[in-house]
């Protein structure tokens, strides 16, 4: 995929296009513009990243270890580029272009709400585990790198805030 490889600076009509034998106009037509092309890649990607991430918080629930959730949400910031296209769309002024995003995870959490005891830090969760993981797939290599930690390293972190907070929230 273009974006993992490249980045979401390579992204372009011209590059997708050469990249699926078409036309730079015939993507023209079809996005209207980059940012069109970007912002139908987060659609896509928030459709494909929603539903491992529902299933990974409720097996996260059922056997009180946020392991698994961290991975996949790790994995869809950083292995999967949903962490470089959202920064790229904000710093190029395109924050528009996150609202299928954003409002997927509202719309997960306020799910998960529903199914968790009225007192689960669930937004709270949601918001330390994403901002780390966004953090994470932009920084996380070069800053282990160079504190000569494991590449790991903040999963393992965030996953046991998780688990302390829960913890807490359950006392």
């Amino acid at each position: 995929m273009l974006l993992v490889e490249q980045g979401p600076q390579a992204v372009t009509l011209k590059a997708v296009a050469g990249r699926i034998g078409r036309t730079h106009a015939n993507l023209l037509h079809h996005f209207g513009s980059a940012d069109g092309l970007q912002s139908a890649l987060i659609q896509r990607m928030t459709a494909l990243v929603v539903a491992p991430i529902r299933d990974a918080a409720r097996r996260s629930r059922e056997r009180k270890d946020p392991a698994e959730l961290v991975d996949v949400v790790f994995d869809a910031f950083g292995a999967n580029g949903a962490g470089a296209l959202a920064t790229w769309m904000i710093l190029n002024g395109n924050q528009d272009a996150l609202d299928p995003i954003l409002t997927a995870v509202h719309d997960l959490v306020e799910e998960l709400s529903r199914e968790q005891r009225p007192d689960a830090p669930i937004k709270d969760e949601t918001l330390q585990l994403v901002l780390a993981a966004l953090g994470d797939a932009l920084l996380g290599a070069p800053m282990a790198r160079a504190l000569g930690l494991p590449r790991d390293r903040a999963r393992a972190i965030t996953r046991q805030m998780l688990l302390r907070d829960r913890g807490a929230a359950e006392a």
